[in-house]
Order: C-alpha cells, then structure tokens, then sequence
C-alpha cells in the first residue's frame, strides 16, 4: 500500500491528509486538498480483554489466535489477553497459551502485547464475576508467573496486598498496577494512588461505590487518577457516570472486558471455568451478575461519540491514551515512524477496512 488519504486523526487534531506507508510504517503525514470524507484513525488498543468469536484467552494459544483475529475485525490492531482468576494449573496454562502468540502475530489479527492478570490477589468481598480462586499476594508466585508470558498489567485489590509489597515488586519490574475487584475504603484507595498503584480496573464496577459520607475506591480514583479504565457499553456504567469520569480523571480510557460473546449471536459461552448467558447487549452469569461484555472497540468509539465526545478526543481514549499507559511509542497515534496500523471509516462510523502493519485486513481474508 503506497498512500491513503481521507480526515486523518493526527495528534494536532481531525485534518484531510495523505498518509503515505512504507514497510508498515508511516512513512509521511501530509496536508491534502483533496481528501475524501472518511475518517482515518490510530487502531483500537484494548488493554483488557478476555475473550470473543466464542473463545476465550484461558483457553491456550488457538483460543488466543482466535480472539486476535475477532477483534481486528472491530478495529483492535493491539490487545492485551486477560486471564481470569482461576487454579493455578489454569493461569499458568492460559499464561504459556499467550506466550506462543506474542511476538508470533498472523497477518490480518491483533497485536498480541502480553497479559492483564486480573486476579488471583482480589477480594473475595468484590469477586463480581471472578470465580473464588482467590490469593493472597505471593512475590514468589508473581516472579514465577512473570517467567512464562510478558505480563503488562496486573489487577489486584488492596486488601489482599495490605503491605503493598506485590505492588511495589511490580512496579520496580515496569508493570502497571490496577486497583480493582476490592472492598477498601476511600483512605485506603488515595494512599495507593499516591505511592504505587497507577489506575483503576473497570471503573464503578467490582469496586467501593462513590458516597458523600464515604468516597469509596470510586471516589478516590476521581480524586487523585491520572489514568483508570473503564467499559463504555452503556450497560456496565450509566452515561452520566461515564461523563463524570470523562470530566475527573485525564486520562481515563476505554476497555471492552470483552468475554467469548463478543461478536457472537445470544447464547452460552465461557468464562474462565464458568458458563455465562449473552442476551443481547449484555453478558451474565445464572444469578444475573455482569460476567464481562460483548462489546468491541469500536462500538466502544461509537459509543464515546454519541455520549458527545469529537472523533478527535474518542479516538485518543481508544488508543492514543491506552498505548501512552503502556508506554508503547510505537502505535496508537497516526505519525511519521509509527505503526500503520489504522481504521478507516465512513462518514456514519461504519467500518471500511482495518489496516495492520500497513496491510489492509480485507487483503488478508
């Protein structure tokens, strides 16, 4: 592919330009007169995802393969697999699973980038979906996890870390630390923010709700993040909720928490070593608790944009935002030098193709 040109979302913002791609870079970003109506975009980032195309991530390397290829056909060009907490023998089957894909990449699927390890150090208190194969924080154990699969992100609760020893060995291993799935009190939740825990998991969700008498985790992740992740479905958070957190925290961006339903028609699935029932726009297990979405990334960016958000600042929380937490500097912003991963759209946010590496996706079906 030589050039393609449309309304580019540049880091200075929407403008008609040509992109001319070579090697799978962009090689230039330039100014054109005329540029037709579609919208260019930086590919999706996923930073938590779990599953979709009726697979899930626990499920060893094909599942892997297969939920890569599902979600480029939603716009992800890069994901992060998400493993559930589980029995050992599990993660660390899950954990080998991903390691066979990362690095190893099939043309036409999602940029494996490692694992999100949601659990096992949560509360038993907030397991939300999360089946009860909960541990306490274990450095030996996280080295020996760290050993089979680059693991970027991790997932745990204060309480099950009261020390905050695990979350100091992490961050002094570049990994990013998530409060999430934890009953702690809003002292208890501002503190970490402040010494060594850099977001929230799931905003609103698994979590110590916003009160006025008591903050709650929500309420101190408003009041001290630069960066939380949060699932804009429209079912896992109420719009209203979305836009506060829009409004308080900088950096917040999107996440799909998608399960093996994403993509997929209603009907039973997995998740992890549970069944869950998908019925229409939401995914839960028997006794009616959120289990995961089925949502994409793009419907993630739509729904961003209908909440009122400009193609400019939804697309940033898509991917720009996601890609700058991970300290990727390769991707997630269309620039000379980057990645050409990219998502084309029309005018109406209808998908067109999804380019990774400067190959069109149709091109790889």
């Amino acid at each position: 592919m030589a050039a393609l040109s449309g309304q580019v979302v540049t880091p200075a913002g929407l403008m008609a330009a040509e992109l001319v791609i070579e090697d799978g870079l962009i090689a230039t970003v330039r100014p054109a007169e005329r540029a037709g109506p579609n919208f260019i975009l930086p590919g999706f980032v996923d930073l938590h995802c779990h599953g979709g195309g009726g697979a899930d991530v626990m499920e060893g390397a094909e599942a892997v393969r297969h939920v890569a290829k599902l979600h480029a056909e939603h716009g992800t060009t890069a994901f992060l697999a998400t493993t559930m907490t589980a029995p050992l023998e599990d993660i660390e089957m899950a954990l080998v699973g991903v390691s066979q894909v990362v690095g190893s990449p099939v043309a036409g699927t999602a940029d494996v980038l490692g694992v999100h390890l949601e659990g096992p150090f949560i509360s038993r208190d907030r397991l939300g979906a999360q089946p009860d194969f909960v541990l306490g924080a274990d450095i030996r154990l996280m080295q020996r996890l760290c050993e089979l699969v680059s693991i970027r992100v991790v997932t745990l609760a204060a309480e099950a870390d009261p020390d905050g020893s695990l979350a100091d060995y992490l961050k002094g291993h570049g990994i990013r630390v998530q409060l999430g799935h934890s009953s702690c009190d809003y002292e208890t939740a501002a503190a970490r923010f402040r010494s060594n825990i850099d977001g929230a998991t799931h905003l609103y969700n698994a979590m110590t709700p916003l009160h006025h008498r008591a903050p709650g985790l929500v309420g101190a992740a408003l009041a001290h993040l630069d960066y939380a992740e949060m699932i804009p479905d429209l079912v896992h958070v109420h719009p209203g909720a979305l836009q506060v957190a829009l409004r308080a925290i900088p950096s917040v961006y999107a996440v799909t928490d998608a399960s093996a339903a994403a993509g997929m028609p209603d009907g039973d699935y997995r998740l992890g070593r549970q069944r869950v029932r998908k019925c229409q726009n939401s995914v839960r297990l028997p006794d009616g608790t959120l289990a995961g979405s089925c949502l994409t990334m793009l419907d993630a960016f739509r729904n961003l944009v209908a909440l009122g958000l400009s193609i400019e600042e939804a697309s940033r929380r898509t991917a720009a935002i996601p890609a700058d937490y991970l300290g990727l500097s390769d991707r997630g912003q269309i620039a000379a030098g980057r990645r050409a991963d990219l998502v084309m759209l029309d005018p109406d946010l209808r998908l067109i193709d999804v380019i990774i590496s400067g190959k069109p996706k149709s091109a790889a079906a």
